[in-house]
Order: C-alpha cells, then structure tokens, then sequence
C-alpha cells in the first residue's frame, strides 16, 4: 500500500468518525404534533360548522374569539366578512396563531396545548369550516 493510499483511507476513516460523533449527540426532546380538519363537501362543512357554532353558544364566544392562558402566546384573527366565527384557545407557553377568513358564513377553530405550537390560516371563500388541534412538549 503506497503512502498516498493510506493517508487517503486514514483521512476517510476520520471524517467517518467524527459524522459518526456528530450523530450520536442526543435528540432535541421537544416537539409537536397537529391534525386539521377541513370537510371535503359543502355538507359536511355545514354539519362541522353547526358544531362549532353550538361549541361557540356554550362557551359564550361570538364572531371572533382569542382566550389564551399561559405565557408568551401570541395570537391574531381578521374577519372580512359577515356570518363568520372564528376562533383561537392556548394554554400552555409559546403558542402562536393566526386565523384569517375572507367571504361569509365561514367557521374555524385553533385549538392549541402545551407549549411551543404554531398554526396559520386562511379561509378564502364562502360557507368553509375547519378546525386545527396541536399539542408540543
């Protein structure tokens, strides 16, 4: 084996290891996980929405809502429209959430726990409805 054949596979064997050493420094531990719902046709999105308004009854929120508990959550909901609902609940730290809609008759809920999550939406058009549940840790 010449000298340049070894000081080839020395320096490969080297940076293998080091790779290798940077793949073994433990995992960030936090995290997220989100599901969305948004009905496919226009009467599941009436039957969701209808449970969004009567969620809306019982907690006593109207058009547009934010309640947040905990620290560091920010927040914003923008309604260009008439008939809209639109609402967004944190507990926990370090949520984030927007919330526009845009047309009539349109219905979302952000739900957040935890810690650190983060949701964007945008309802475009007329009689849309969804909702967003996340949890971080």
């Amino acid at each position: 084996m010449t000298r340049r054949m070894f000081k080839i596979i020395t320096a490969a064997l080297l940076a293998g290891s080091i790779g290798q050493a940077a793949m073994s420094v433990p995992a960030y531990a936090g995290g997220r996980v989100s599901v969305s719902f948004a009905p496919a046709n226009a009467e599941d999105a009436g039957i969701f929405a209808t449970g969004l308004r009567f969620y809306s009854l019982y907690r006593g929120l109207r058009d547009g809502d934010i309640r947040q508990s905990g620290h560091g959550n920010v927040a914003g909901l923008a309604q260009n429209g008439r008939g809209n609902l639109g609402i967004i609940q944190q507990r926990g730290n370090g949520h984030s959430a927007t919330l526009r809609q845009n047309g009539d008759d349109n219905t979302y809920g952000v739900f957040q726990y935890g810690k650190a999550t983060r949701t964007d939406v945008v309802q475009d058009g007329d009689g849309m409805s969804g909702a967003t549940f996340s949890y971080g840790w």
